[in-house]
């Protein structure tokens, strides 16, 4: 979350906890020292919730001095797995980003995760971070290589539409494609990058690998052709195409004479969308489809394990290509 004095961007879930870390951040930047501190926050007795549960919060000042830093870190995280480490100090805090396993246990278990499980952690001396003396060091560590699951989406017509707002406020990165340039709202949020191809079967190739595809077009010979483009890279995360029960059928048999495999065609979805919601309204839809969309992703996360380092005394059965995930983190 970033604040400033009278404005700021992000959240950390709202409510009352979030109202009172606003207040310690202003605080913390109308003084001159400490640079960062932590937050402790019992949510029963601190803020009278009552889900209960304790919340630490991480709060660092940046000036203009430390742009040198922040453009290293967003350097850093473009090329793969790296941890950003900030230690308080008497004197500060200090920065250090940090790509290569065997400087720490700690920062060598991030580099290692999986992104979704690569969470941020506090160590050290959480008293003098929390008083802001300086006495004793109090580091973060955090992963900086991008953590949204890329989504393409293909088609602009009404339920392309619907979605493509709906999900460009979800954690994602959207890529939307389609051959009618005129279809695409004039106001487009900037977290979601449009592609306007008058034929948008060649864009296929260009999506990263683990890439999560739906394809929605106005026609379906188009459909078919992207269906099947994607299913040939075999790299992307999942597919899932709009239409009824019928149609799915209908595709999957004409796969399987174009001779795809049967694994392959079984990757593919349709219909696509939670069960249960009967409204034919473009909205509806494109709700049932980013309710499935994020509990496929949920589902994925949660599944993946940690890929630890084996104790020093054992061998690693694995090559190190089995434990490179889609995005690139090791």
């Amino acid at each position: 979350m970033l604040v400033g004095q009278d404005q700021f961007q992000g959240t950390i879930g709202g409510g009352q906890l979030e109202w009172q870390a606003l207040a310690a951040a202003r605080a913390l930047l109308a003084r001159a020292a400490p640079a960062a501190r932590t937050l402790r926050l019992v949510l029963g007795t601190d803020l009278g919730q009552c889900c209960g549960g304790v919340v630490e919060l991480w709060m660092e000042r940046y000036t203009r001095a430390d742009l040198a830093v922040l453009q290293a870190a967003c350097d850093a995280a473009r090329w793969g797995a790296a941890v950003l480490v900030s230690t308080i100090t008497p004197s500060g805090v200090e920065h250090q980003i940090v790509s290569e396993l065997g400087s720490n246990p700690g920062i060598d278990q991030l580099l290692r995760s999986h992104r979704a499980q690569a969470l941020p952690r506090v160590t050290g001396s959480g008293t003098a971070a929390r008083t802001g003396t300086g006495a004793g060091r109090t580091t973060l560590l955090e992963r900086l290589d991008e953590a949204l699951p890329a989504l393409w989406l293909y088609g602009a017509g009404h339920v392309g539409q619907a979605l493509a707002h709906i999900v460009a406020e979800l954690p994602l990165r959207l890529t939307w494609i389609d051959a009618r340039a005129e279809l695409f709202p004039a106001q487009i949020p900037d977290s979601v990058r449009i592609v306007h191809a008058p034929d948008p079967l060649p864009t296929v190739a260009d999506a990263p690998a683990g890439t999560r595809f739906l394809v929605l077009t106005h026609s379906h010979a188009l459909d078919y052709a992207l269906c099947r483009a994607i299913l040939e890279r075999a790299d992307f995360a999942s597919l899932g195409l709009i239409g009824s029960k019928s149609k799915g059928a209908r595709f999957r048999s004409r796969l399987a004479r174009d001779a795809l495999p049967a694994a392959a065609i079984a990757r593919l979805a349709c219909p696509i969308g939670v069960g249960g919601i009967t409204s034919k309204w473009p909205a509806a839809i494109a709700v049932a489809v980013a309710f499935q969309l994020l509990q496929e992703i949920s589902a994925a996360g949660a599944e993946r394990p940690a890929c630890l380092a084996p104790p020093a005394e054992a061998a690693c059965p694995s090559a190190c290509a089995d434990c490179r995930s889609p995005d690139g983190a090791v």
